[in-house]
């Protein structure tokens, strides 16, 4: 079973791209399943065991995760994570199980997060001023993540990825690697240029053209911890509520193009999902109030951010 399961995770790394946190997901999902199985069986199982499960095994393993309070949302990822595993077992394996196909998801409300308020947004370039007025170069950087993923709808993932070489001359367009390792293009408004040169032009290290655009204050890359950690404090400092996050900064981006008549296909297109339906969450918002944040505070409405 394991140099199975070491088979798996090498299929979602090497062939379906997956990244390392959501293999590790999966990987998760997988065991506690068949931990669920010798406990409901009294024997560790082997892949004869795993293809013979029927439908009352699967719905004992849902109860039982009920029992340990672990919810919807998470329950429902762990089934998908198995019908993924059995997917590949059919179709590597020559082994198939039909029970799986029988058993329906837990259902989770879909939640769109917030957008951040039109005035919070505008007080974000004065709040970095004050955090960071002894370090220029940090003041600098952190405007520029923030107009960064506000002003292209990136993920923190995909902002920190990008390298010098990508941002040279001022580029109309920039080739994001989202999830997947699938390549999107997503165009680039005069004031995320603005803020990134202002932030290359006295950055003390990390020229050369290969090297990640955003550095730490010991020159190393930025990490995703350190990201969000460049919003808290300015939500602190605001004390705005706890949903000013890097993501609701994505998601402002996505309410305010499509408040301004983009299609739900184009947006789908910027933000990199994979599915229309995910893109479609964004018609669930008020459009008043989301008219009003592009017109006031969005870079593409704004571009003087001096």
């Amino acid at each position: 079973m394991n140099e199975i399961i070491a088979e798996f995770t090498d299929y979602l790394l090497n062939t379906k791209n997956y990244s390392t946190n959501t293999v590790s997901a999966y990987n998760q999902d997988i065991d506690d399943f068949i931990r669920f199985c010798k406990k409901f069986t009294g024997d560790t199982p082997i892949i004869q065991d795993i293809a013979k499960i029927d439908t009352l095994g699967f719905r004992s393993w849902l109860a039982d995760r009920v029992k340990r309070n672990l919810s919807n949302k998470s329950t429902a990822r762990a089934l998908s994570s198995l019908r993924t595993f059995y997917k590949y077992l059919t179709r590597y394996k020559d082994i198939k199980n039909d029970a799986i196909d029988l058993i329906a998801s837990p259902k989770v409300p879909r939640k769109l997060s917030k957008a951040i308020e039109t005035a919070d947004v505008a007080e974000m370039h004065e709040a970095i001023k004050t955090i960071d007025n002894n370090e220029p170069w940090i003041m600098a950087r952190d405007w520029a993540l923030v107009v960064l993923i506000f002003g292209c709808g990136l993920r923190i993932s995909e902002a920190l990825s990008l390298k010098n070489k990508d941002i040279t001359n001022n580029p109309e367009s920039l080739r994001v690697v989202g999830k997947g390792n699938k390549e999107r293009i997503v165009p680039v408004l005069p004031a995320v240029n603005i803020a990134l040169d202002k932030y290359i032009k006295i950055r003390p290290f990390g020229h050369d053209a290969e090297e990640p655009v955003f550095r730490s204050v010991r020159g190393l890359p930025m990490t995703p911890r350190m990201a969000e950690k460049v919003i808290e404090k300015v939500r602190k400092y605001l004390q705005l509520p706890d949903y000013v996050t890097p993501h609701a900064l994505r998601h402002t981006f996505a309410t305010a193009l499509l408040a301004g008549g983009a299609d739900l296909r184009s947006l789908q297109e910027l933000l990199g999902h994979a599915s229309l339906s995910t893109t479609q969450l964004y018609t669930k918002v008020n459009m008043a109030e989301i008219m009003s944040a592009y017109q006031h505070a969005h870079p593409l409405a704004k571009s003087d951010n001096e």
